[in-house]
């Protein structure tokens, strides 16, 4: 159970062409636009005055680039942290998907050739477990694994993740209340 002062903050990383169109980007590793550069680049404003005891970042070159844009560069690289492996769909549209598998989501519905829902609560179980070891963590990483990350953290399926819309180059907040796991600020 996390202790009363645990906080894990999340940051999605800047736009990328994909996110941009709506693709499904796991592997393939895009840089931030120009106006994902920008509008990272505002992140230092909303992390002023945090100290975080540990800070790690995807392996993925848009997540490393916002974290360096977010001015921690020095972030520990976490395999946990990639995005959601999308196997047949990498690069495709949810729209697109559901032309051949009609009300297809990532949430509902397999990824052929990708990672399952149970494979992502894993890994990133991994990270919840890592981040209550520590008052204050702080991750960049990828719009459905943060999703996901949020919902394990507050001790919910994969599935829940849906509920929470995340935008690009966002902080949110999860910690606890009177030892219950909360959501203290969400897509800031």
């Amino acid at each position: 159970m996390a202790t009363d002062d645990s906080e894990l903050w999340l940051v999605r990383h800047g736009e990328t062409e994909w996110s941009r169109s709506g693709k499904h980007t796991s592997v393939t590793d895009l840089p931030l636009t120009e106006e994902g550069e920008r509008v990272a680049g505002g992140l230092p404003q909303k992390l002023a005055g945090v100290s975080f005891d540990r800070v790690l970042t995807s392996p993925r070159l848009r997540a490393r680039r916002t974290s360096e844009l977010a001015g921690h560069g020095d972030a520990a690289v976490d395999e946990d942290l990639v995005e959601w492996a999308y196997g047949d769909y990498e690069g495709i549209s949810t729209p697109e998907i559901r032309e051949t598998v009609p009300g297809w989501s990532i949430w509902t519905h397999p990824a052929p050739g990708g990672e399952s829902a149970d494979d992502v609560a894993a890994r990133l179980d991994r990270v919840v477990t890592a981040a209550r070891e520590v008052p204050r963590t702080l991750v960049f990483s990828h719009g459905h694994a943060l999703r996901v990350l949020a919902a394990r953290w507050l001790g919910q399926p994969v599935d829940h993740g849906r509920f929470l819309h995340l935008d690009t180059a966002t902080v949110s907040v999860l910690g606890v209340d009177r030892g219950s796991p909360v959501i203290t600020r969400w897509n800031a």
